[in-house]
């Protein structure tokens, strides 16, 4: 009996320690200055998406000429 109450503590523990989702921004949200960085990077890109990270870490996905998807990631 103890060892499925300790097994139990651990788990609920376990599934506090959750960090924040990543969240959807549109292109107008991102700072200019990555966006500079991220077209000098990768010229030719068409950006259309961006998912900043729990940790800051901007995301920026785009799409070439020949339809492949190129992403950069940067931060702020």
């Amino acid at each position: 009996m103890r060892f499925f109450l300790s097994v139990g503590l651990i788990l609920a523990v376990a599934g506090c320690s959750q960090t924040a989702p990543a969240e959807r921004l549109a292109i107008s949200d991102v700072p200019e200055n990555l966006m500079v960085i991220a077209r000098n990077k990768l010229p030719g890109v068409e950006f259309d998406q961006v998912i900043r990270k729990s940790n800051g870490i901007y995301e920026i996905i785009g799409k070439d000429s020949r339809g492949k998807v190129r992403e950069i990631e940067r931060t702020p």
